[in-house]
């Protein structure tokens, strides 16, 4: 017998210990992070409030029950029961039953109210038909995203609890080693934005945060070659974890599957999604313009199929000798600080990802309330000594003139926008000056992805700020549908009618203007003197968006045939500080200031040369700690 087996049967004498004689235990197994119970009497346990609760204290770990299949009732009779517990107004609009995990998987426009006060609903759900409730959110807006992940991964059931059950064994195997020491290892994103990768190192584990691409680089990845990462051979990996889904993050995490990696991605649900998203689009970008990819869309799949959701706040098992929080990060739909404790209280780092320290009107701001980290390893993106952003009302009241300014010229505002993050937040500014009279109402055109990333927004409102959930709840109040907003579907005789009608406003992808359906736009609508190209968002040294802020106004153009040419932008350029995702100068000092306590070492990470340097400087002198602006290929040893 293992010593993993043997753990497990200590855990299965302890469980049916606790359970009253009444309860019968028919087996205990691992699936990811979680112990799983299986019981011929589910409706006890679920009687039982307590109980779940009692033992998860005892054996310290997360505890899942579910029922022996054997004693499942049938899944006909279960739906009409199931449909009578449940509240009209929770509108149900699907129940999916799974005979081999006993659960039933629950869509509803309210998920609250199928969840009950305390989850009181769902222990009736229990304990009337034995099957265990799961629920998930009817996305407000269709999704095809969200439908597509949900229906892989309902497919996939089979291969996903083998994976589950492979993972679960390797987080809770026997320690190897009595070492005690902690390694972090920069392969990218260091003196630079873009391409983050990191490895984190402990004599018996081995994680990777972030594998993503650089923009405006083509071919600058992160140094995975090298012996720490997959040098070594992607089996090294044990888990990899991702802190959000922008591309510089999440670009080559698909990639890791093509050279044989086959363990866990731990991400919030929001992140799983929005990489799908745009990792597929990433490949089919690259298609259009002639590259080859650096993978396929099966690895796209792959990469899904072994993502492994936490939500915020749950302290997490994922190796024998490391724990895992994750906590807003308030940059983007689901991005998460995160938070490791190594070993037995022996080591805590955090790593930042990418965070906005202030409240914005899609989110809360970053969260910095850890027990302990002894190092941080912090986003520099805006940590120049200069890089004060404007006040987000004074950003807005800019914007707001820059298009009443070109819609009374008869003009076209064309906004380049990331179509996940900033278009959503230009989005609610947009709808609530319209809606209060501030500007003119006219049409908001957006293309590319951003109505998709939206419809992913709604899906998860838990993510978003309080009273931004609190409006989608409510669908007359739903920002995201005011009828201003127009989904272009991304034909050229659309961009054409809009570029041929009267004003507007077009939020287009990409972000950067490196690629995508603005260069399109440039073309459509580039030459007309009276309308303005507006940047709302970072422009990385390299891309076109950064070169057009710096005064380019010869624009080249690729007819996608191979043929080369050049546009001559006539339209008024404008750069609207404030909209950004990332923290600026003050909102990175604050971050830190209000640590309590505060790390003894930062590492400033992700930020040109100047950026790092002028952060980590900061930070030593105003807080008298060590601090450091690594190159890539630096190891940091800890302990």
């Amino acid at each position: 017998m293992s010593a993993v087996e043997r753990k497990l049967e200590d855990i299965k004498e302890t469980i049916a210990s606790e359970v009253p004689n009444d309860i019968s235990i028919s087996d205990v197994k691992y699936e990811g992070p979680e112990l799983v119970v299986y019981t011929r009497d589910p409706k006890k346990f679920a009687g039982d409030g307590d109980l779940i609760r009692r033992l998860a204290s005892k054996l310290r770990k997360r505890i899942t029950v579910r029922p022996d299949p054997d004693v499942l009732s049938r899944p006909e009779q279960a739906r009409e029961q199931i449909r009578d517990i449940i509240p009209n107004e929770a509108g149900v609009a699907d129940l999916d039953f799974h005979a081999d995990t006993g659960e039933v998987v629950i869509e509803a426009e309210k998920p609250g109210m199928v969840i009950g006060r305390h989850g009181s609903t769902l222990r009736e759900i229990t304990q009337e038909v034995g099957w265990t409730p799961e629920v998930v959110r009817t996305p407000p807006i269709e999704s095809s995203t969200v439908s597509n992940v949900r229906n892989f991964l309902k497919q996939e059931r089979d291969d996903r609890r083998d994976i589950l059950e492979r993972v679960g064994r390797q987080i809770h195997r026997e320690e190897m080693s009595d070492d005690e020491w902690v390694r972090i290892t920069t392969l990218g994103c260091c003196r630079e934005v873009g391409r983050a990768a990191f490895i984190l190192n402990t004599p018996e584990t081995r994680v990777l945060i972030d594998c993503g691409d650089k923009p405006g680089a083509e071919g600058e990845v992160p140094y995975l070659q090298v012996p720490e990462a997959l040098g070594a051979g992607a089996s090294n990996i044990d888990a990899v974890v991702l802190t959000h889904a922008h591309l510089d993050h999440s670009a080559l995490i698909p990639l890791l599957f093509k050279y044989g990696y086959d363990g866990p991605i731990y991400c919030t649900e929001p992140t799983r999604d929005l990489m799908g998203l745009l990792t597929l689009d990433y490949l089919d970008v690259a298609a259009k313009e002639g590259r080859a990819p650096p993978y396929e869309s099966e690895q796209v799949r792959e990469a899904i199929k072994h993502c492994i959701p936490l939500e915020y706040g749950d302290v997490t098992d994922i190796a024998p000798d490391l724990k895992l929080t994750f906590h807003n990060a308030g940059h983007i739909l689901g991005s998460a600080v995160s938070h490791f404790h190594v070993g037995d209280g022996l080591y805590n780092v955090a790593f930042s990802g990418d965070i906005h320290y202030d409240d914005t009107r899609l989110f809360n701001g970053a969260v910095n309330d850890f027990p302990r980290v002894e190092t941080l390893v912090m986003e520099s993106t805006y940590g120049g000594r200069n890089d004060f952003q404007t006040d987000q009302a004074d950003s807005e009241e800019t914007l707001m003139e820059v298009i009443t300014d070109t819609i009374d010229n008869d003009g076209k505002v064309l906004i380049p926008a990331f179509a996940v993050g900033r278009s959503q937040e230009i989005m609610l500014v947009l709808e609530e000056a319209m809606r209060k009279g501030e500007i003119p109402k006219v049409p908001v055109h957006l293309d590319g992805m951003i109505w998709e990333a939206t419809a992913i927004h709604t899906t998860y409102p838990e993510y978003l700020r309080d009273d931004l959930r609190d409006r989608i709840f409510h669908e007359d109040e739903n920002p995201f549908l005011a009828e201003e907003f127009n989904h272009i579907d991304g034909g050229e005789e659309e961009r054409q009618e809009v570029a041929d009608g009267g004003p507007c406003i077009i939020l287009s992808t990409s972000g950067m203007i490196e690629g995508g359906p603005i260069m399109s736009w440039l073309n459509h609508v580039g030459a007309e003197d009276e309308s303005t190209l507006t940047f709302v968002g970072y422009q990385a040294q390299g891309t076109l968006g950064r070169r057009i802020q710096n005064g380019w106004d010869e624009i080249p153009m690729d007819d996608r045939g191979g043929r080369g040419g050049t546009l001559t932008l006539n339209m008024n350029v404008e750069t609207v500080d404030g909209f950004s995702g990332h923290a600026d100068r003050q909102g990175l000092m604050n971050f830190v200031r209000t640590m309590n306590p505060r790390p003894e070492k930062v590492l400033c990470v992700h930020g040109d040369e100047s950026s790092v340097q002028d952060l980590s400087s900061a930070l030593y002198h105003e807080f008298n700690m060590r601090t450091f602006a690594p190159k890539n290929l630096e190891t940091f040893r800890f302990k």
